[in-house]
C-alpha cells in the first residue's frame, strides 16, 4: 500500500502539468486569433468592405419577430460558433 502512494502522487503531478500546458497553449491561440480578427476588421474598414451576412440571419430575425428569443440565440450560436453570452448579447443588439 505504501508503494502506491508515491506513484499516485507522481500521476497526479503529471496530469496537472499536462493540463496546465494545454491551457497555456489555448490562451496563446485565443490571443493570436483575437489579434488576427482585429487586423481583418481594420482591413475591411480600410477598403470600405463589410463582412457578408449569412442568409440564415434573416431566419434569426424572423424568430425574433415571433418572440422566440431562445431559438434565435441557439441559431446564432450555430451560425457563428459564439458562446452563450456572446450570442445573447448579439441577439439583444439585433432586437434594438
Amino acid at each position: 500500500m505504501e508503494s502506491i502512494l508515491p506513484w499516485a502522487c507522481f500521476l497526479v503531478l503529471v496530469i496537472a502539468l499536462v493540463a496546465s500546458g494545454g491551457d497555456r497553449r489555448t490562451k496563446l491561440l485565443d490571443r493570436r486569433v483575437q489579434r488576427l480578427e482585429r487586423k481583418v476588421d481594420l482591413l475591411l474598414a480600410h477598403v470600405g468592405a463589410e463582412e457578408p451576412e449569412d442568409p440564415r440571419m434573416a431566419e434569426m430575425d424572423e424568430l425574433l419577430v415571433r418572440g422566440k428569443t431562445v431559438q434565435a440565440i441557439k441559431l446564432h450560436r450555430e451560425l457563428t460558433g459564439s458562446s452563450l453570452l456572446e450570442a445573447k448579447e448579439a441577439v439583444e443588439r439585433r432586437m434594438r
